[in-house]
């Protein structure tokens, strides 16, 4: 099994978990940057409070919207980024050791080459995914409200049961996601927001760049304090990867705004305010009508659904990765062993 795969495998794993985690955080995000009705956003409601209005009003299972689509997303993102990530760092890693033999550098790859090398994974897998979140968008963000007729007091459970059925909107599936999205758009609707979208690959580079140079900086000053072990431990991992993510994801917040505000249902009569043609029309009437603050809404529940998200992923990976290595040596020594007369 080549090093590419390992590392694939292991991304699309460590994502599932990360996902399931912190999916209810992702679904009021989306909802939170996607929010255009000035009432409600005077009304401010905290990450907690907004989680609970949506189990009263809609159901505890509306946090969990888009869920299988967003894990078969999570599963091809990662699991791609990562495998295409371990093609493109192997072939920088060959150049910069071809540099070394010409007395150029230390063989090591670059801070500079790791984040070509994440932009190019990163770029690859937007145009291969991006059909998958703009679904995930639709369902995260399409609202089941409960009511109940109370024009008649007098009626009975029964009866109040029956009309309380009978106004419940049906349960949207990916299947009438993926309708609404082509009814609107076309085929292309499902690539909306994939401008900012590719800009945005410049967060899992800063991401990849900031953890390893700092994963690497520590494993040096480890092998010279204790050259025997070098090693770093899970926890390290998670702190590291949560402090990489918090930073990429500060600096790129706006155009994920700017995605969801796209990849959203659009708003086909009524206010223009809230109908965008495409990046730069959502740009200028973000700011036009709702100032520099819009890009930043429910920054901080994306700070803390990221950096979470983010620390479980490169932990699991690492052990993912650590534990296939172990495997394939061990079976390797049963095979030479067996072999031996």
């Amino acid at each position: 099994m080549s090093d590419a795969l390992i590392n694939g495998l292991a991304g699309a794993g460590g994502g599932i978990i990360a996902q399931l985690i912190t999916y209810p955080l992702q679904t009021v995000n989306t909802r939170q940057q996607t929010e255009r009705d000035l009432k409600k956003e005077k009304r401010k409601l905290g990450t907690i409070e907004q989680m609970c209005q949506v189990v009263k009003q809609e159901g505890w299972e509306r946090l969990y919207g888009g869920l299988t689509p967003s894990i078969v997303g999570t599963t091809a993102s990662q699991g791609l980024y990562y495998y295409f990530y371990q093609i493109f760092r192997n072939k920088a890693e060959i150049k910069a050791l071809e540099r070394q033999k010409k007395g150029i550098g230390d063989g090591s790859v670059g801070m500079l080459s790791s984040l070509i090398v994440a932009a190019l994974s990163g770029c690859v897998n937007v145009l291969l995914t991006n059909p998958i979140w703009v679904v995930v968008t639709r369902m995260q963000t399409h609202t089941n409200i409960l009511k109940k007729d109370h024009s008649n007091r007098l009626a009975t459970p029964a009866l109040e049961e029956t009309v309380l059925s009978a106004i419940e909107p049906f349960s949207f599936s990916t299947g009438h996601a993926i309708q609404e999205v082509y009814d609107e758009a076309g085929f292309w609707g499902f690539w909306r927001g994939v401008f900012p979208t590719l800009i945005m690959v410049s967060n899992p580079a800063m991401q990849f760049m900031l953890y390893e140079t700092m994963l690497k900086k520590l494993k040096k000053e480890r092998s010279l304090s204790n050259p025997d072990n070098n090693g770093v431990t899970a926890l390290e991992i998670f702190l590291l990867g949560a402090l990489a993510k918090l930073g990429a994801t500060v600096v790129t917040y706006p155009l994920n705004v700017v995605k969801a505000r796209l990849q959203a249902k659009q708003v086909a009569t009524g206010d223009r305010r809230h109908q965008y043609k495409g990046t730069i029309d959502a740009i200028l009437k973000m700011i036009r009508y709702e100032g520099f603050y819009g890009f930043y809404k429910g920054m901080s529940t994306k700070i803390v659904q990221s950096v979470l998200a983010a620390a479980v992923l490169f932990m699991i990976k690492e052990e993912l990765v650590k534990g296939a290595r172990l495997l394939l040596v061990k079976d390797g020594i049963h095979t030479v062993k067996s072999k031996l007369p």
